[in-house]
């Protein structure tokens, strides 16, 4: 059973959209349109309740880009059940910080690829 994202969700995510952030802008430019070996990206996308930074639905993969304040226990938390929820709806999800994305993007695509397989 597919679930359909509520129309707030969907607003919420356009404005996600809005208002990237630089490391997630810097990865858009690389996945966009295709970029990443023929694969077809969304970004901030809705699945479930979440909204998930980008995805690759034909893979089932998920990629976040995690700021600082993905770091403090409270948020850990947070992550790990989404992560966990996710999975279970059949993603697998992967997770880079923003300073990886900025100054490593070659081993940042490469991992998705490989993870894309």
């Amino acid at each position: 059973m597919r679930f359909r994202p509520t129309t707030a969700i969907r607003d919420r995510a356009r404005e996600f959209r809005r208002e990237q952030t630089p490391a997630e802008r810097l990865l858009w430019e690389a996945l966009r349109n295709r970029g990443l070996a023929g694969h077809r990206f969304r970004r901030q996308h809705p699945i479930g309740s979440y909204i998930v930074d980008f995805c690759c639905l034909k893979s089932a993969l998920v990629v976040e880009v995690d700021g600082d304040v993905h770091a403090q226990p409270d948020q850990k938390t947070h992550d790990e059940n989404r992560t966990f929820v996710l999975e279970t709806m059949g993603f697998r999800v992967l997770r880079f910080q923003n300073d990886q994305v900025v100054k490593c993007m070659d081993e940042v695509l490469s991992a998705i690829l490989a993870e894309i397989g």
